[in-house]
């Protein structure tokens, strides 16, 4: 491995395990009520792109940044499109609503 490699390998360490946390809430709480559908069917299809890209070149960093990144943004929409996250005032009930000392 050259150094220029090696560079590839550690940027690709800081891009992928930067989206590492977030995809992680996201999966672990279910929690998808502000993310952008089509900003993540985006990101799916560019990093999905870039993986056969990088793979025809034999960029393995790419590939890997890329693939790892893109698994975690479907995951994401998967929960996303397969939850019922609501805005709050739809999710309680009409005799949950607060009280008001008026009445």
């Amino acid at each position: 491995m050259t150094s220029f490699e090696a560079l590839g390998y550690i940027a690709t360490f800081f891009t992928t395990g930067a989206y590492v946390p977030q995809a992680y809430k996201i999966i672990k709480t279910k929690s998808t009520q502000s993310l952008s559908v089509p900003t993540y069917v985006m990101i799916v299809m560019g990093s999905m792109l870039w993986v056969y890209y990088a793979y025809t070149r034999q960029d393995f960093p790419v590939v890997i940044a890329n693939g790892v990144t893109g698994l975690l943004s479907l995951i994401i929409l998967i929960i996303k499109f397969g939850s019922n996250d609501k805005l709050p005032a739809e999710e309680a009930a009409p005799d949950e609503l607060p009280k008001s000392p008026l009445t």
